[in-house]
């Protein structure tokens, strides 16, 4: 039986850019599909579901925002890489909190990109855990299922939100430092920033905390990084 290949989509409108993404990953061996613009990217989706979207943010039309937010509604399990101009911070920031995984400025080495699409995939099979279940107050994280409860009511969780909570209940009370979770999470070999981590905790605190901006489950420690709050 032949290896299925994965899957990724390229959303890129500048045509020289986008063939050479696509060749570098088709060499690399994966299954690439590619699209000029957003419109034709969500109309691809109907019929090809990639494992990960490799996504600039600055399309005609239908923005890359746009296409990432409609693509986390529907696509909890694909990865979203974005691809940003120097400068944009804001529109980095802004894609991070609609669901975005990773990001990229312009232009990068086409063997990073590749390792963050190699990097995106390992945090898709998760954390390796004898524990099945994790208990805190009213939470429940099924380990085997890939699922959490709050209160009997599933949560949607991205594979990054769902390795993020498993860290934090598998270490209650413990002071984790930035650059602990992104190694634990993200990889040892990840090249962003701390950024990265605090867009993603705060997506997960809207999901989980009946007032995100009071945590009762994730704290932040000052200057250093987070901590899971087991008892009330």
């Amino acid at each position: 039986m032949k290896d299925v290949k994965v899957k990724v989509l390229v959303v890129e409108d500048e045509e020289p850019i986008r063939r050479f993404i696509t060749l570098n990953l088709s060499a690399a061996g994966y299954l690439v599909g590619d699209a000029a613009s957003g419109e034709e990217a969500l109309e691809m989706l109907k019929s090809f579901v990639p494992e990960v979207v490799v996504l600039d943010l600055m399309l005609p039309g239908i923005s890359g925002l746009e296409v990432c937010q409609k693509i986390r509604k529907t696509m909890q399990e694909t990865f979203v890489i974005m691809l940003t101009a120097k400068g944009q911070d804001t529109d980095k920031i802004l894609g991070l909190e609609l669901g975005a995984d990773d990001y990229m400025v312009k232009p990068f080495n086409p063997l990073e990109l590749i390792a963050r699409v190699k990097a995106v995939l390992r945090r898709g099979n998760g954390i390796k855990d004898p524990k099945e279940v994790y208990c805190c107050r009213d939470l429940s994280l099924n380990v085997t299922a890939n699922k959490l409860f709050k209160s009997d009511q599933e949560i949607d969780l991205t594979p990054i939100e769902f390795a993020l909570i498993q860290v934090f209940m598998k270490n209650p009370g413990r002071a984790l430092k930035r650059e602990e979770m992104l190694n634990t999470v993200w990889g040892d070999d990840y090249f962003g920033d701390t950024k990265t981590l605090d867009v993603h905790i705060r997506r997960l605190r809207e999901k989980i905390e009946d007032n995100p901006s009071q945590p009762e489950y994730i704290k932040t420690v000052w200057g250093s990084g987070y901590r899971w709050q087991q008892e009330p």
